[in-house]
């Protein structure tokens, strides 16, 4: 049985009209750069404030068991450097969790991981709920 590979662009059309509330301004699949090791970095979404902040937002779904969960720390990591790397100007990232098939929703969400990494404080990991809150009150 293959996997649905394409829930990623649904979760995508779940924040856009959130986004679009808040006042903010995006762009898709945007290219941030290279990752670690090589290759490039694309995000889900490059996102702009009114006052000109601009954000980095990755989504993952994981509507059943599977890998999505092993990737979510290297996104962060990778997030982090993108945030840190002087020829960008991000001023912050975020992971938003959508789906119910996560084990690790909670410690992830809770800042498990955050503890773990150097500049943990640059990414936040978050729900789907809590980025549409936050997003349709213009806090990002």
């Amino acid at each position: 049985m293959r996997r649905d590979t394409g829930t990623g662009s649904v979760l995508e059309q779940m924040v856009l009209p959130a986004l679009q509330r808040g006042g903010y301004a995006w762009r898709p699949q945007a290219n941030i750069g290279n990752r670690f090791g090589g290759g490039r970095h694309m995000v889900d979404l490059g996102v702009t404030d009114r006052n000109g902040s601009a954000f980095l937002v990755s989504l993952k779904w994981q509507q059943v068991s599977g890998t999505a969960e092993q990737k979510v720390p290297f996104e962060a990591m990778c997030l982090a450097e993108a945030v840190l790397t002087d020829e960008n100007d991000y001023d912050k990232a975020y992971i938003v969790l959508g789906g119910t098939g996560w084990k690790l929703r909670d410690f992830f969400v809770n800042g498990g991981l955050a503890k773990h990494l150097r500049h943990g404080d640059l990414v936040t990991i978050t729900t789907l709920e809590q980025f549409v809150a936050l997003a349709n009150n213009s806090d990002l």
